[in-house]
């Protein structure tokens, strides 16, 4: 069994977010315990699992991800290091269709090699943040939002870039505000740096201190910074020490995250499934 880490939504190596990769067989998933125990072991943000489907359904493939310690509804950048691999590897071409927990999702590589992920946005809803959430993040919070069902997290916004560059947390403290975590936000200081908007990601409660680059965090970032700033083409910087950019284009109840990736590893798992 071939596994691969991808580092996603960057052009260099050792950058972006590093994602298992587990291309299965035609007869499915294995246990949930194995899919587990192998996320754990690889100990990255996520490990996409995929199996392919039988041809004239909705989807071509079944997707899964798991953090080192549980399962999750929607994963960005494994999904694209999925696609990367899928079309790298010749196993699959144009567009591809994945069935998870969160519906339909389609990746689209472009003519630089280059992803787009179609993902549905996430609905957005105003929350006076909790107390005690600001004094776990350090930062005085200029506007807070619950980010819907998948994505799970609170949007957070902060009063200018350097705040959230600047972001220490509580991470012990922080796993009792959210579902998943907390997305810090701030206009980009200079956009002509080549960004409209930046963000950290802090995901303690599902065993992640802080993620690297986080896709599903723009399907909450993009209606968030297109009201703010009328446009509906942006391109947010995630500002972790690995660093990615993620090109956001809101489509209404669909948003289209755009990226490159980047194999840095190809192994054999030498367990048996």
């Amino acid at each position: 069994m071939r596994i691969r880490i991808v580092d996603a939504f960057t052009d260099r190596p050792f950058s972006g977010n590093p994602a298992g990769v587990l291309l299965l067989g035609p007869d499915g998933f294995p246990d949930d315990s194995r899919l587990q125990q192998i996320a754990a072991e690889l100990n990255l943000s996520e490990t996409a699992f995929a199996h392919p489907l039988p041809p004239g359904g909705a989807a071509d493939w079944a997707l899964r991800w798991f953090t080192p310690s549980t399962e999750v509804d929607m994963c960005g950048h494994a999904t694209l290091a999925t696609a990367h691999v899928l079309h790298t590897t010749s196993t699959a071409s144009g567009t591809v269709r994945f069935a998870a927990r969160c519906g339909i999702l389609t990746s689209t590589v472009t003519r630089d090699g280059s992803v787009t992920l179609d993902f549905p946005t996430a609905p957005l809803t105003p929350e006076a943040p909790p107390q005690g959430l600001a004094a776990a993040l350090g930062a005085d919070i200029v506007s807070m939002h619950d980010t819907g069902p998948h994505v799970c997290d609170l949007l957070v916004e902060l009063t200018d870039e350097a705040a959230v560059r600047g972001l220490a947390p509580d991470f012990a403290a922080l796993t009792a505000h959210a579902r998943r975590g907390v997305i810090a936000t701030a206009a980009a200081a200079s956009p002509d740096r080549g960004y409209d908007f930046v963000s950290r990601g802090f995901f303690p409660a599902v065993g992640i201190d802080e993620d690297p680059v986080t896709g599903s965090a723009h399907t909450a970032l993009a209606p968030f910074w297109s009201a703010r700033l009328g446009r509906d083409e942006l391109t947010g910087l995630q500002a972790s020490a690995r660093s990615g950019l993620v090109r956001t284009s809101l489509r209404g109840d669909r948003t289209l995250l755009t990226g490159s990736a980047v194999t840095v590893v190809d192994g054999e798992l030498l367990v048996t499934l």
